[in-house]
This record gives structure tokens, C-alpha cells and sequence, in this order.
């Protein structure tokens, strides 16, 4: 399995910290965002490969944390140079599964959360499933569930539909930026995208794919601490007490 980690965003709610320095290597307690998550991740021992997809601004950063790492990382540019000009996650998931001749089941990871729960949960929830799966999180505060994915599930967990920053919330379960895509749906990205879905927000490409197979979202275990803006990271400094 490989696991895609999305970093090519440009920060820029976090200037001047994300000016010229990318916000998955920022630091929380005693590591930074990304080792906080593949550290964990790779207890399962089921990755045999993570790929940092990156723009052109940031990609000679995380090529050098990636030397102080043993697993197997992979950094791809997206030649990207500005927020202005970036490609969008799902046309960079496309990118690096071109580039790489990727044909594996894949976690697709948002770089710049930090969680309080172990993401290898998720990988047995989906392994368990055979079958592409989401997570999902209770939302009271109507406002919060504008700006991110929503969906409607069965008893099942089954997706009955998943909508990007709905002018209308059908549900109050919130998806955070964290995907397994099976080695068949992965194949489909391409398509996805050829279908007019949306290309920014890496959910977007999981609401279409829930129309075309079956998808699941399993019920998040824990909390995510999601660094938008200075605020935000200074008080995950405070709070972060690690995995549990």
C-alpha cells in the first residue's frame, strides 16, 4: 500500500510562519505534523511507500526531512510555484500517480493535521471493508458544515452522498482529509476528473466516486486538530499531548 500525502497548499493563513517554509514541517511538541503521522501510520507495518507531493517552493524542504527518515519517502513537485497557480488536490493525487505509475491501494492524507487517535484504525476499518472508505465526525455548528464535505450514510456506514461545501447540509457528519482508495478506484481518478468533478478540495473526488462504487465512512475515533492560521497552531502547541 502507498500512502499519498498532500502538501503542495501554500499556508498562506499562516504567513509570515508558512512564507518560505511548508506547513506539514512546522512543529508540534517534539515532532513535526508529518512525523506525528507517519511515525503512527507505520506501526501497522502495511506502507511500503509515502509519497509527499509538494509544490516547486517547498518540494528542497521536504526533500531534506525526508533524509532524516528510514521509511521508504518519496517527494514529488508538482511544478507548481504559487497559491495563485496550484494545481488542487485531486489533480495532484492524478499527478503523482502519473508520474510514479502508481497501481496500489492507497491512504490519501491531508500533510498539515494533527490527530489525537491512531490512523491505523482506519486503515483496518478499511482493509476490513475491501472497499474504498472516508472518515467521518459529528458537526453541531451549522456554519463549520458549509465549508467542508458532507455526507448521508445508511446502518451500514454505506455513502448515500457526499457533497463539497453544501449550501444545504443533508447531515452533520463532517469529513476530514483522510481517503483509502482501492487499487481499482484509485484507477479512476482520471476519470473523476474527466467527469467535471471538482479538483480542489480532495474530497471532491471522493462524492463522485460514491456515486459510481461503494464507499464507506467509518465514525473518526478521536479528535483532529486542523492548523488554518496562527490561532489555531498555537493552540495545538498548548493542547497536543500525543497519540492515545
Amino acid at each position: 500500500m502507498k500512502c499519498l500525502i498532500l502538501a503542495a497548499g501554500y499556508a498562506t493563513r499562516l504567513y509570515p510562519l508558512t512564507e518560505n517554509f511548508p506547513k506539514p514541517l512546522l512543529t508540534v511538541g517534539e515532532k513535526t505534523i508529518l512525523d506525528w503521522l507517519i511515525d503512527d501510520i507505520d506501526t501497522l507495518g502495511k506502507v511500503d511507500e509515502y509519497i509527499v507531493i509538494s509544490n516547486h517552493k517547498f518540494a528542497h524542504h521536504f526533500d531534506e526531512w525526508a533524509k532524516t527518515k528510514a521509511q521508504k519517502i518519496t517527494v514529488v513537485d508538482d511544478g507548481t510555484s504559487s497559491n495563485e497557480t496550484r494545481l488542487g488536490a485531486v489533480k495532484d493525487i492524478q499527478f503523482a500517480i502519473e508520474k510514479l505509475g502508481l497501481d496500489d491501494d492507497m491512504l490519501v492524507i491531508a500533510g498539515d493535521n494533527v490527530l489525537d487517535f491512531s490512523l491505523t484504525k482506519f486503515i483496518e476499518y478499511a482493509k476490513k471493508k475491501n472497499a474504498s472508505c472516508i472518515m467521518r465526525y459529528f458537526e453541531a455548528n451549522e456554519a463549520k458544515l458549509h465549508k467542508c464535505g458532507v455526507v448521508e450514510i445508511d446502518e451500514n456506514d454505506k455513502i448515500l452522498s457526499m457533497e463539497e461545501k453544501p449550501a444545504e447540509p443533508k447531515s452533520n457528519w463532517c469529513c476530514p482529509p483522510f481517503y483509502y482508495y482501492t487499487k481499482n478506484d484509485a484507477k479512476l481518478v482520471e476519470k473523476g476528473i474527466a467527469s467535471g468533478c471538482g479538483t480542489d478540495a480532495p474530497g471532491s473526488y471522493i462524492a463522485w466516486l460514491c456515486g459510481e462504487t461503494t464507499v464507506y465512512a467509518m465514525e473518526m475515533p478521536g479528535s483532529r486538530y486542523d492548523i488554518g492560521n496562527l490561532e489555531s497552531y498555537e493552540k495545538v502547541q498548548k493542547e497536543y499531548k500525543g497519540i492515545c
